[in-house]
């Protein structure tokens, strides 16, 4: 690989390369669609209660995270109450969450967490539930999103542009100096929600962020966020969330060459852990 990396995160949508395992996976035919509609009573609980809810508190903690934004120039308050606002959407949708193999997280004080991306649950859970400050990668596109918008360009998170190699390797690189800066990134180098429940094709611009910055990968398995709130279904299926710790890989010693590898890597860790845990509907 070269210095012009793949794209990456719940971000980019630049052609990635598949992985061998999703090429063999896809040359078997096509996947069904695993999504369905919740029964009657509980998609109009949701319609009617649990999504005005998640809808107020966005709104709310949104509005609160704004005013800490006018003096507080760190982050650290507004990440604060992000994690307030996840804990209380988890709390809505009535789905305990589980971290397995929770030590891992304090191995290293600074790394890339690199996770599936099923649901717009996944981050909420992810807010709630790591026990430190991060950063996130996210669209560009989100910044003109009122509220989401709002919190993203005040509290230090990372935009990425797709429109151009140079300015995806811009943003990348942004996201590495914030590494430097001592902040983790959390980030989906899938590039966007799986409409099957399975993994997709993962993009290489996690591993080129690590790389450059000399700092562990850390694979993130959610399990059940998809069967909470599957893609183009709008109501929430409460159910157990596990979120599990892979063992961190290392990049001493890797140029951004080896970044494809490292990708095939993160990719078959959270591959294998998820294939391990039930998904019951």
């Amino acid at each position: 690989m070269n210095d012009s990396p793949l794209a990456d995160d719940a971000t980019v949508s630049a052609e990635p390369k598949p992985s061998p395992t999703l090429a063999a996976e896809e040359s078997a035919g096509p996947l069904p669609f695993l999504s369905k509609q919740p029964p009657f009573l509980l998609r109009w609980l949701s319609y009617l209660v649990a999504i005005p809810l998640v809808a107020l508190a966005t709104a709310g903690f949104g509005c609160i995270s704004l005013l800490a934004g006018l003096w507080d120039k760190s982050g650290r308050q507004q990440h604060a109450i992000a994690h307030l606002w996840a804990r209380t959407l988890l709390l809505i949708s009535l789905s305990p969450v589980k971290i397995v193999g929770r030590e891992k997280l304090h191995e290293h004080e600074n790394a890339v967490y690199a996770s599936n991306h099923l649901s717009y649950m996944d981050t909420p859970v992810l807010f709630a539930k790591l026990p430190f400050q991060f950063r996130i990668l996210a669209k560009q596109s989100l910044w003109k999103v009122p509220f989401i918008g709002w919190y993203l360009n005040r509290s230090g998170q990372v935009p990425v542009d797709s429109q151009s190699p140079r300015s995806l390797v811009a943003s990348l690189n942004r996201g590495v100096a914030t590494l430097k800066q001592g902040l983790p990134l959390v980030l989906f180098p899938e590039g966007g929600r799986t409409a099957t429940g399975q993994l997709q094709t993962m993009m290489s611009g996690c591993a080129y962020m690590a790389i450059k910055a000399q700092v562990p990968l850390v694979p993130l398995t959610l399990i059940g966020t998809y069967e909470l709130l599957p893609i183009h279904v709008y109501a929430l299926q409460p159910r157990p969330i596990f979120v599990v710790v892979g063992d961190p890989i290392p990049t001493a010693g890797l140029n951004a060459r080896d970044a494809d590898a490292l990708t095939q890597r993160l990719y078959e860790s959270i591959s294998t852990t998820y294939s391990q845990y039930p998904k019951n509907d």
